[in-house]
């Protein structure tokens, strides 16, 4: 009886580390629509996370937090005549290769 009671309060206990699932995002199928209606928070976020990938993609070793800043503002302004179009065809519009 005991080593039922105890193997139920194992598997109990492992069972909610299991469910944690793992959620994946595909970052190229955001749309500039639901960039821009994203919370100032997770759109920070999402802006830095997109800043990093493109500089890896662009080869550039260094942050420039002003042009960052000035970069975020030319994405927003492109989506906000773009709604449709992802915030990759954004980023290569008003950025490029710069």
């Amino acid at each position: 009886m005991r080593l039922k009671s105890l193997s139920l309060i194992v598997a109990i206990s492992v069972v909610p580390i299991a469910a944690h699932a793992q959620l994946t995002i595909d970052m190229a199928s955001i749309t500039c629509k639901q960039y821009l209606a994203m919370p100032p928070e997770q759109s920070r976020n999402f802006s830095s996370w997109m800043s990093g990938w493109f500089s890896y993609q662009t080869r550039r070793t260094f942050v420039d937090f002003l042009q960052h800043q000035e970069n975020v503002a030319k994405v927003k302004a492109w989506c906000n005549y773009h709604w449709n179009e992802s915030v990759m065809s954004a980023l290569k519009a008003t950025i490029g290769s710069q």
